[in-house]
């Protein structure tokens, strides 16, 4: 027996290589996912766990009109009869076909609570019930009519639907979204009314997809907002089955007392959770990214309310919410794949033009399929309607052979040539039906169902004619759907695109600026205060230490660092540390080296420009965009030579045209400022020919406004510049009287 054992187990091992054997179960997988699971047909627009919950719910009899029943119970009836797969995921199935904002149409009528749009799960199936709703019931129109084909279920002992006879174009109604093996599909709801107005287009010719898009003017989210697309992008994405629509939450300013303001927004993006949406906002807000806002509150109910708070009433409302357009959820793109089952079977992307045809084409088919099972029921009825005229006609021959016959049923075939159905439902007949007034309600139904014969024949054999009767029924469709009802209403505003907004304005608008007083000692130690208009005598210093530089600025500005050895540094203003103490070593922050001291210190200004010399009396005019140090080394300017530092760094006036230059030897010269050239790096020209010293200070002034220097504790006005005037890298003369005797102009 042993023996045998073996033998059958070595019966069974396929000696097959491992390549051939995964590519020939992951195919299997695939074309499962796909066709099982993933991606719609085209003609519902449902996949299988969506249809299947269709089909249980109309068997259970749960109709829009009829009472609801425990959700336990059809998901209950769907993984035995139909779906054997875990009860929860066809449960969070049923509860997406009920959530009016996750669907456009909703296919079931959910009672208890189904979630909500913070996010929230459902309660357990046992607490809930539910039922179809009308737009379901339109999808399921005609199923016991022949309508569609049947196959067995997983486990042969029923049948279930192929695909559903879908009086409704549910799938660009309600859209469909699923990933699949190697593919995917996201298809957005649409507003059914312009939906059916397009495929009323469909039927009158071959449009093209930009005439579709007149009536078609893009998806229709169930929590509306706006769409935000310029139509060239919209068309584009139809045609080719795939690209974006991009979606922006739909607000409104709210006036308050004294001028003050907040922001309204009342519908958000579809697919957006409205919880963490408010939560991602406060983080903004928190982490100092959304400068402009104070505060979000949720104050929503039945509708949505988010309360936006700005900083200020003089923050711009269009700018800041085109800083959280930019930065959150309250804008969102939805990506198109319309990737689906042509014919139940072949995975497609389909445009817009495919995807109606195809709807139109199943209901024509649909259409056919049921005139055909009615004229089927119609014939057979009229086939016993005339046994049963004949049986009036002869009445007391039938009694006769019914009574004394033995095969009554044979004697009356070979007696009036009936057909066995004729004879079966004369046998059928009871007593009460003999009465004259039957007979005449026969013949009246008799001549209906001969109307109804010839109509349904010419039906079938017409397509001139079921186009007809399909545009009828659209018509009906529109009528339910239309655009004053609350279910054909389009909630989705279809928006322009934004103008473009000046991202400089912006991210400086985003950025929170604060006034800061930057401090610098003699000894090179750094700090900022908070605010303006500090008085010099109430800032303390390190003892022997004194104040050099002060400068007013914004947490924002960057400060421009110039070294004797011809580098300038940059530091961020919001790097600077706190008035508190006695801040830090400048120097260290700036990366100088040790056999560089600090020149000049300023505010960094991206138009304007400087005049840089060392006191070897070369120098030039820079722009300051281009002395910017990207890196802790600095950036080299002033080439200083050996014997030379980098002394002096002044800004330029825009109104300045002329510059006066003085020396330790006291000797100044005046000449125009067209003679200093503009360069980005390098010695630069001679300013003053000095002997015997060296320049120890230049300033740029206009002419008409006069030269003026420190004088005692004011200004004094040069009356007449005249004799200093010379042309650059002359010698100069003494300066007037009364002018400082530390060769500086401001004293």
């Amino acid at each position: 027996m042993a023996k045998n054992t073996q033998d059958n187990k070595d019966q069974d091992i396929v000696d097959q290589p491992l390549g051939e054997i995964l590519s020939e179960r992951y195919l299997s997988y695939a074309l499962s996912t796909i066709m099982s699971r993933s991606l719609p047909d085209v003609r519902d627009g449902l996949k299988p766990v969506h249809r299947r919950l269709m089909y249980a719910m109309y068997q259970l009899r749960l109709g829009p009109d009829t009472g609801p029943k425990k959700s336990a119970r059809v998901v209950g009836d769907v993984i035995g009869k139909f779906h054997p797969h875990g009860d929860t995921a066809v449960y969070d199935a049923m509860v997406r076909l009920a959530q009016d904002f996750a669907q456009r149409y909703p296919l079931v009528d959910g009672q208890g609570n189904f979630g909500n749009i913070d996010g929230d799960n459902a309660a357990a199936m046992r607490y809930t019930e539910a039922r179809l709703t009308k737009v379901a019931q339109l999808l399921l129109e005609g199923i016991d009519e022949d309508a569609v084909d049947f196959r067995a279920t997983y486990d042969g002992d029923g049948k279930e639907p192929i695909v559903l006879p879908a009086n409704f174009p549910n799938l660009l109604a309600n859209g469909s979204s699923g990933i699949a093996v190697g593919m995917a599909t996201n298809i957005p709801p649409h507003n059914v009314h312009e939906i059916l107005e397009a495929c009323e287009l469909l039927m009158d010719g071959d449009p093209e997809i930009k005439d579709l898009v007149k009536h078609i003017k893009g998806p229709d989210f169930p929590t509306g907002g706006i769409l935000v697309e310029d139509e060239a992008s919209i068309i584009n994405a139809y045609e080719t089955g795939r690209g974006a629509f991009r979606m922006r939450a739909r607000w409104h300013k709210e006036d308050l007392k004294q001028g003050q303001y907040q922001i309204i927004v009342t519908e958000i993006p579809y697919q957006v959770q409205k919880s963490k949406l408010v939560e991602k906002i406060a983080e903004l807000i928190h982490a100092r990214k959304l400068p402009m806002l104070e505060d979000v509150r949720d104050e929503s109910a039945e509708d949505i309310r988010l309360v936006l708070e700005p900083k200020n009433r003089n923050v711009e409302p269009e700018l800041l919410m085109e800083a959280l357009f930019r930065n959150t959820e309250l804008e969102s793109r939805f990506n198109l794949n319309m990737n689906v089952l042509d014919g139940g079977l072949v995975p497609k992307v389909m445009n817009l033009k495919d995807v109606l045809r195809s709807w139109l084409d199943h209901r024509q088919v649909v259409l056919v399929r049921r005139s055909s099972y009615r004229l089927e029921k119609v014939l057979h009825r009229i086939e016993v309607l005339e046994g049963h005229l004949i049986a009036y006609l002869n009445l007391d021959e039938v009694i006769r052979i019914i009574r004394e016959e033995d095969e009554p049923k044979e004697e009356l075939i070979k007696a009036f040539g009936l057909t066995d159905v004729q004879a079966e439902a004369i046998l059928n007949m009871r007593l009460r039906n003999l009465r004259k007034l039957e007979e005449m309600e026969i013949k009246k139904e008799h001549s209906s169902l001969e109307a109804e014969r010839d109509s349904l024949q010419a039906l079938i054999g017409s397509e001139a004619k079921q186009w007809k009767e399909i545009r009828k029924q659209i018509g009906e469709l529109k009528k339910l759907f239309g655009p004053d009802t609350e279910l054909g209403r389009r909630r989705t505003e279809i928006g322009s695109a934004p103008a473009p907004i000046d991202i400089e304005e912006l991210e400086e608008a985003m950025i929170e600026k604060e006034p800061i007083t930057v401090i610098c000692s003699s000894m090179g130690w750094i700090r900022a205060f908070k605010g303006h208009g500090h008085n010099p005598k109430d800032i303390k210093y390190k003892d022997g230490d004194k104040g050099k530089f002060v400068i007013e600025g914004q947490t924002t500005d960057k400060l421009l660092v110039l070294g004797t050895n011809g580098r300038f540094y940059t530091i961020g203003c919001d790097k600077l540390p706190s008035g508190r103490g006695f801040g830090e070593p400048l120097r260290l922050m700036a990366d100088l080296p040790n056999d560089a001291d600090i020149t000049e210190l300023k505010i960094y200004e991206p138009e304007g420009k400087l005049i840089v010399a060392s006191d070897g009396g070369h120098g030039f005019i820079v722009a300051e965009k281009e002395v910017l140090a990207q890196t802790r080394n600095g950036k080299q300017v002033l080439n200083v030579g050996a014997k030379a530092e980098a002394k002096l760094c002044i800004a330029l006036p825009k109104d300045a045209d002329h510059l006066a230059t003085i020396g330790t030897n006291r000797k100044m010269l005046v000449f125009e400022l067209s003679e200093m050239p503009e360069m980005s790096r390098g010695k630069g020209v001679i300013i003053q020919r000095i002997k015997d010293g060296k320049l120890s200070d230049i300033k740029p002034f206009n002419m008409e406004q006069g030269l003026s220097f420190k004088y005692g504790a004011g200004e004094t006005v040069v009356d007449d510049i005249t004799p200093w005037v010379g042309k650059r890298a002359q010698a100069g003369r003494l300066p007037p009287n009364g002018f400082p005797q530390k060769n500086k102009f401001g004293g």
